[in-house]
């Protein structure tokens, strides 16, 4: 009886089966991606890449481990999103000693994985230009200095415009005193 009733059961599990899925609508629509989503995919996947310093433009470092001056990622990534593949240009900092080709290599495959696995994009194309070569050393100094060179540009800026705005106030308070004596 158990036998029976399962049996019964199983026929009209597999019965309602394809009536359930005839009964729901078709849902249309597509998926899109701006290509500043892909960017960003990019751009942090490069972070991850050992002996690429920087990305002209942006302010990542190997050296760090995080980004510096900015968040943006995607600053010296260009990209071209189809609706099935990208394509991806970059221009370069590598480090000195490292072998450029190699980089090259690590650079196609972690975007090829990273856009995959988020987007199930192909990427078809990956153009890398390197723009210079740098120690470790050099490109830590590098960014050190825009850092100095923008928080000394700000701190002058402050402290002149402070220096005015005192001065201002001396002209004013002189004036009103003036004011005040020949009334």
């Amino acid at each position: 009886m158990v036998q029976e009733n399962m049996k019964a059961f199983g026929t009209m599990a597999e019965k309602e089966t394809p009536k359930t899925k005839e009964t729901q609508p078709e849902i249309k629509g597509a998926l899109t991606y701006e290509d500043k989503v892909v960017q960003k995919i990019v751009g942090l996947a490069l972070e991850s890449v050992d002996g690429l310093l920087s990305v002209e433009g942006g302010f990542f470092s190997n050296l760090t481990g995080k980004l510096i001056n900015t968040d943006d990622v995607t600053t010296g990534v260009d990209v071209e999103v189809g609706k099935t593949q990208v394509a991806v240009d970059l221009k370069v900092v590598t480090e000195y000693h490292k072998n450029v080709p190699d980089i090259y290599e690590k650079i196609k495959e972690v975007i090829r994985k990273e856009v995959a696995a988020m987007t199930e994009l192909d990427v078809v194309e990956v153009n890398v230009t390197v723009t210079d070569i740098k120690t470790k050393e050099q490109q830590k100094d590098d960014d050190v200095s825009i850092q100095d060179r923008v928080t000394s540009a700000a701190q002058t800026t402050g402290k002149f415009t402070s220096e005015q705005v005192d001065k201002v106030k001396d002209k004013v308070e002189d004036s009103t005193d003036k004011e005040a004596r020949v009334k």
